[in-house]
């Protein structure tokens, strides 16, 4: 975790290092992301990295869990207690387009995301996954728990399974549409706006498909 003396830096100077560290080794990867570079970047000594926290590795999951949290911020009206009045269907579908949306708008978290999850190195993958397992799982499934008590799934759906295949659809949906070379079964990358927004919103109703009913009109939520 980071240190005293990067807790005691003037807010403006970590931005740069964070932002410029969200942009290498969302470029390059943790194992040949350049510390030189996110040093010379930032407008620092490559030194005073090492003040700030106790390794490379230590940086890279500051970096993670930074990105981790500014999109559980931006899907914060999606998670927590379905809305009275909403079907998690709808309610599901309008946080999996947020998501879409927010990672089109933010170039830098996309590049952390498909770094965290391409990483070659085990043990560094298992520990920068587990911000975002925190932040996000548990949430995902109480979310699904709530659909089983509300009557939204069919009787015996299991919520962690649930859960279980939205970590693999979310970050998929991440990345897919926005970086070539990750293309699927369901073409996603160079789509206009909305056409993109048509495929997501099918891939999703299609995972909740297997779960709970699907309306014949879907709205998705938006607050």
């Amino acid at each position: 975790m980071p240190t005293a003396t990067w807790q005691r830096l003037d807010p403006g100077r970590r931005e740069r290092i964070t932002r410029a560290a969200m942009a290498e080794f969302g470029r390059h990867g943790y194992s040949a992301g350049s510390l030189n570079t996110v040093a010379r970047t930032a407008g620092v000594a490559k030194g005073s990295l090492f003040q700030y926290f106790e390794g490379k590795l230590d940086f890279f999951q500051y970096v993670a869990e930074t990105a981790a949290q500014g999109v559980r911020d931006a899907l914060a009206p999606w998670l927590g207690t379905i809305p009275d009045g909403t079907g998690y269907h709808d309610f599901f579908c309008g946080g999996v387009l947020a998501w879409v949306d927010y990672f089109g708008d933010h170039p830098l978290e996309r590049g952390v995301i498909a770094a965290t999850h391409l990483e070659v190195d085990p043990d560094v993958r298992t520990a920068v996954h587990a911000p975002a397992r925190r932040l996000y799982s548990a949430e995902v499934t109480s979310l699904a728990r709530q659909a089983v008590q509300r009557g939204d799934f069919r009787p015996g759906a299991d919520p962690e399974t649930f859960a279980a295949l939205v970590s693999v659809l979310l970050p998929h949906l991440a990345v897919a549409p926005f970086e070539p070379g990750f293309e699927g079964p369901v073409p996603l990358y160079g789509l206009s706006r909305d056409e993109l927004r048509s495929r997501a919103l099918a891939l999703a109703s299609g995972l909740y498909g297997g779960f709970g009913p699907v309306p014949e009109a879907p709205k998705p939520y938006a607050p």
